[in-house]
């Protein structure tokens, strides 16, 4: 139970026990977290499906006759690194609102943003509006990222966290799979014109997204967003709620909840303690975000943004064709993220993750060595990439899931959008800039150099990892980063199942 003293004072300076965050972790999996799942991560369907279908429409769209005056290399250049400067931005902008006033709130709102911005695309007639609507998209996505993983680690039980967290990330290339081959229809000029086919793939995406938004409403705010926010009534009430669908569900009753903690309720965290709490007093989780998140971003949004064009420049591939390959690499991603996800948890954090960003590292440099030696065709390099990004999809899933879980509950967002946009923008912006000329120049070493920088990032990353990674597996949340509201250490909780609360500060 969570109370909070009868002293109708403000919120701040007041201390609450409770016991929400043992409840949460010792519930067992139902129809409701199933609510949650899709309810949250379905949108990362619709964000792979997004991005590929741009890089796969990228040759359609420079053709005469696609109702643009734009190049290919503009858009997986240019419109790319718009996208994900975007997808920075928003990430910070929401996340320091997510912190602030809830994950609830923002997950509606960043959705809402991002299907505006993608109905637009479908309604591009010129390329500065394309380009806008793309920054605006990646501007909605981005607060995705930060509301959306905060508020899934919050309400998923410790025991499955992590194989849950890489499965939702990973659907992103369920997505990609659809997007990859709802292209090959779109680019059939003997179903739609050259001007039509590409717009109905992001009307497609804007329909999906509704039918997600319908679903969404029913996914409640985070009880540990609650009651550390002056909430701690509702809190309580809601997980009460859950406890008696679930005890309805499974046909027993739940065993009591064996810890409690207290808290000093306040109604928001200053910038200035965030930073001083991710930098100062973690400096070595702040190291090992950056890196995980530098590593792949590198990996995905500078180098397989550009796949598509790697298959039409080298191998004579027809635009209109590449779909088909697209859709296996991104089908050895999706394997990746399921397969390796229980590892995770059972195997644990620092094993997994050196070891998926390690061993994509050198599949990926052997891959450079082949495509270097003219031992690849167009199909022998897809599965090399598949191959490649089956262990690099769990690994770049397990940044997200790194940063959410690592610092106080007070700062989850905030520092899931932090890492998100230094190690974005440093590989998700320059890398499209920079390795859209290597991969489209049609000269071998430029492109062998791409996949190399990639490989050396993730490899850094895996090294990295295998010093820093924390050992969060199947651990609270509040045991893996103490909360900066707590009052003290958590405890068994009361054998009279009455909370203790005090007020005033203690």
């Amino acid at each position: 139970m969570a109370t909070s003293a009868p002293d109708p004072s403000p919120v701040d300076g007041r201390t609450i026990t409770t016991d929400v965050p043992a409840r949460l972790d010792r519930l067992p999996w139902s129809r409701w977290h199933w609510m949650i799942v899709v309810g949250l991560g379905t949108v990362w369907i619709l964000d792979g499906l997004e991005v590929t279908i741009v890089g796969n429409i990228a040759g359609r769209l420079s053709e005469p006759g696609s109702g643009l005056s734009i190049t290919s290399s503009q858009i997986t250049g240019l419109a790319a690194a718009l996208y994900v400067t975007g997808a920075c931005v928003g990430a910070l902008f929401f996340g320091w609102l997510t912190d602030r006033f809830g994950r609830r709130k923002l997950f509606m709102v960043t959705l809402a943003v991002y299907l505006g911005a993608t109905a637009m695309t479908a309604l591009s007639f010129a390329p500065w509006w394309f380009f806008t609507f793309r920054f605006l998209t990646g501007f909605g996505i981005g607060g995705e990222y930060a509301a959306i993983n905060s508020a899934i680690d919050e309400l998923i039980p410790s025991k499955y966290r992590g194989r849950v967290d890489l499965s939702i990330n990973g659907s992103y290339w369920l997505g990609a799979i659809g997007g990859s081959l709802l292209s090959i229809v779109a680019l059939n000029t003997g179903v739609f014109a050259k001007d039509v086919g590409w717009r109905l793939t992001f009307a497609l995406g804007v329909v999906l997204g509704l039918v997600i938004l319908l679903v969404r409403r029913h996914v409640p705010e985070s009880p540990r967003w609650q009651f550390i926010h002056g909430y701690g009534d509702e809190a309580d009430q809601l997980v009460s709620d859950v406890e008696r669908q679930v005890e309805a569900e499974k046909g027993t009753r739940l065993p009591r909840a064996d810890r409690e903690m207290a808290i000093h309720q306040r109604r928001s965290i200053g910038f200035g303690l965030i930073a001083k709490t991710v930098f100062l007093k973690y400096p070595r989780r702040a190291t090992l975000g950056l890196s995980l998140f530098i590593g792949q971003a590198f990996l995905y949004n500078a180098i397989t943004f550009g796949f598509g064009t790697i298959l039409i420049t080298f191998y004579g591939v027809d635009s209109g064709h590449t779909g088909y390959y697209f859709a296996v690499i991104a089908a050895g991603n999706l394997c990746g993220a399921v397969l390796l996800s229980p590892l995770f948890d059972l195997v644990g954090r620092r094993i997994m993750i050196s070891g998926t960003y390690l061993l994509s590292g050198v599949l990926l440099f052997l891959t450079a060595w082949l495509f270097h030696r003219g031992s690849l065709d167009a199909t022998t390099l897809t599965v090399c990439w598949c191959v490649v990004l089956f262990f690099a999809s769990a690994g770049a899933s397990s940044a997200y899931l790194t940063v959410s879980e690592i610092f106080p509950m007070e700062t989850r967002a905030m520092a899931i959008a932090f890492f998100y946009a230094v190690g974005t923008a440093a590989g998700g912006i320059t890398g499209p800039l920079v390795f859209s000329d290597l991969t489209s120049s049609g000269k071998v070493g430029d492109t062998v150099l791409a996949f190399c920088i990639g490989a050396a990032l993730m490899c850094a990353g895996g090294l990295v990892a295998a010093v820093f990674a924390v050992n969060a597996e199947q651990k609270s949340l509040e045991d893996i980063a103490t909360p900066l509201s707590s009052a003290g250490p958590a405890t068994a909780a009361s054998p009279t199942g009455t909370p203790r609360a005090s007020s005033g500060p203690a």
